[in-house]
């Protein structure tokens, strides 16, 4: 299912979904410091996840992704005991922004880890609100 398919000429295009980090002011990006902070088999893994979003768009099904709260959701892979989490949502310009990466302990997702990523989505959206102000 490819949502973001495109009509040119009369020819089908399948587009991928975008897919970017989120960026704290001072340009770190938690998601890929998380990714880089996981054994190479893991970081695969979920990278390779990464990949099924951006060509599947919001018809990810679960168990790859899953609904968290509101407009986040959850990319779901595992690796051993690790049960590696990425918290994201797609933003007006259609593009899934990687909001916060964790590896889950217990079986409900903690109120912590989602606060972190309801945090960065509120950001998010300021940001992107001020800057169409200024266009």
């Amino acid at each position: 299912m490819f949502t973001r398919d495109v009509i040119f000429n009369g020819i089908l295009y399948m587009v991928d979904w975008a897919v970017e980090f989120y960026q704290e002011a001072d340009g770190t990006a938690p998601v890929e410091e998380f990714l880089n902070s996981l054994r190479p088999e893991g970081r695969a893994k979920a990278l390779a996840l990464l990949q099924l979003l951006k060509v599947h768009g919001p018809g990810l099904p679960f168990p790859y992704s899953s609904q968290a709260a509101g407009r986040i959701r959850e990319l779901r892979t595992q690796y051993g005991r690790d049960k590696i989490r990425i918290l994201y949502f797609a933003d007006s310009r259609r593009t899934f922004i990687l909001l916060h990466g964790f590896v889950k302990r217990t079986a409900k997702l903690e109120a912590s880890e989602l606060a972190k990523a309801e945090s960065r989505m509120a950001r998010t959206i300021s940001r992107s609100a001020r800057e169409k102000r200024r266009e």
